[in-house]
């Protein structure tokens, strides 16, 4: 992203929050207001925690200060002027993580300047999603109302669109957000398969020369990178000219070292297996994002230890001959088949909100319903290299959890309070907002009558 196009999407994002804050009638008093570090120990006593590590804690108390968990257990030493909050008769669970998710990257969908999730061309490995991120997008507080605390924001566009980044939703900046970045380099793999569409004018022979210069110029850009870091790495030698810093190159240096995974968006059986083998042949660490027919070859997934980052579930079919429930079932046969997974619901950040949702559908076409909540808390965390500081309720982890009335996997609970690092998060949001507003009003007809 060039100097040029942030500043005119700094100045949109400006002028949005200035309509927003002159045209819509919110009260200053009522925004979210990002919370302070956490200034003295604070102690959950009396709750049920779910650790989703370990087994499940009845009346039992989770200490934490300075960000981190110091206990966990029942009867464990409360330490001296800590905050006592009474959560007895309610649950605890770590924070939710919404692995896939265009939130903080857009805002509304009419306005072109809030909408910062891709770059024009096709080889963008450049592309960092941390420096785009906007900590006052509205969508945050409304995630953060459904249990979710990080969301792994994502670019997307061309072929190679950038690098994912874990964001925390709550806090000033994006750099005091960053929980990890990158995440992942994410592909989009080319579609395998020509599917004949009466709206589109594409011969099967345009498509078929199309798909093979889209795999031409990714093979192309794993070589030139590899090419890249060979003449960078050459540079220490006496004698050797310096190669000019080319920065979409320099992001792929920790994918190709290993260190960084790619992400690839592919869902049919054939797009599914040309990833394997080009990640094989290219000696890459391989995420698969959305798998449709992953359970397809669940076994050789399984013996390469590739993981699948589960889209929607609350999908209808893709094809006309599936059943109704292909999308509720597929985390039920990965699990089944022994194949890590997890799932991260809808792209659209308004819809972060939902993950818990994803996640129950699933549970209710047969997977158990401890891996569905495991599925959007620590197999999330595994899978996205997380796992050191979230996922579950641990000692020495981040005290990133939250307490709710009941499951967060029923429609009916509320996420009552919030934690990030231990900082106790403001839940207001806009749709609360909009509820008392409108709570009001009809309150106000009433007694008019």
């Amino acid at each position: 992203m060039n100097n040029t196009t942030r500043n005119i999407r700094r100045m949109s994002w400006a002028l949005f929050l200035f309509c927003l804050l002159f045209s819509c009638e919110m009260a200053s008093a009522s925004d979210p207001i990002p919370a302070a570090k956490q200034k003295h120990p604070i102690a959950l006593v009396g709750g049920t925690i779910y650790t989703v590590s370990g087994s499940v804690i009845e009346a039992g108390t989770v200490v934490f200060d300075k960000g981190k968990i110091t206990a966990v257990g029942v009867g464990v030493k409360i330490p001296d002027g800590a905050e006592q909050v009474d959560v007895r008769g309610k649950s605890v669970y770590p924070g939710m993580i919404a692995a896939f998710s265009n939130i903080g990257l857009t805002e509304i969908g009419s306005v072109r300047g809030t909408l910062d999730m891709s770059e024009t061309g096709d080889i963008n490995p450049n592309v960092r999603a941390e420096v785009a991120f906007q900590p006052e997008s509205e969508l945050i507080p409304v995630a953060r109302s459904g249990g979710i605390a990080i969301a792994v924001s994502t670019p997307t566009g061309g072929l190679i669109a950038g690098t994912s980044a874990a964001m925390m939703m709550d806090g000033w900046t994006w750099e005091e957000m960053c929980l990890k970045a990158p995440v992942a380099l994410h592909i989009d793999w080319p579609a395998m398969v020509w599917n004949p569409n009466p709206y589109s004018r594409q011969s099967k022979e345009a498509w078929e020369k199309y798909k093979d210069e889209q795999l031409k110029r990714l093979n192309e850009a794993v070589a030139d990178a590899r090419a890249y870091r060979t003449a960078k790495v050459a540079e220490q030698l006496k004698g050797v000219a310096y190669h000019d810093v080319d920065m979409r190159w320099e992001a792929m240096m920790p994918v190709l070292d290993g260190k960084v995974p790619v992400l690839v968006a592919a869902n049919e059986l054939s797009e599914i297996q040309s990833a394997l083998a080009w990640a094989e042949r290219e000696h890459l660490k391989l995420i698969l994002l959305g798998g449709r027919d992953a359970w397809m070859i669940a076994d050789e997934l399984k013996s390469k230890t590739v993981p699948v980052v589960v889209t929607e579930v609350q999908a209808a079919p893709s094809r006309r001959w599936e059943p109704y429930d292909e999308a509720f079932t597929l985390p039920n046969r990965l699990f089944q088949a022994g194949v890590r997974f997890c799932i991260a619901g809808e792209y659209e950040g308004t819809q972060a909100r939902d993950l818990p949702h994803q996640a129950a559908t699933a549970a209710a076409y047969g997977l158990p319903k401890t891996e569905a909540l495991r599925a959007v808390t620590l197999s999330a965390a595994e899978i996205l290299g997380l796992a050191e500081r979230v996922g579950s309720i641990e000692v020495g982890k981040d005290a990133t959890l939250f307490v709710a009335d009941g499951d967060p996997l029923e429609l009916s609970t509320h996420i009552e309070q919030l934690y990030i690092e231990g900082k106790t998060i403001d839940m207001r949001d806009k749709h609360k907002q909009l509820y008392e507003k409108y709570r009001a009003k009809y309150r106000q007809l009433s007694e008019e009558k």
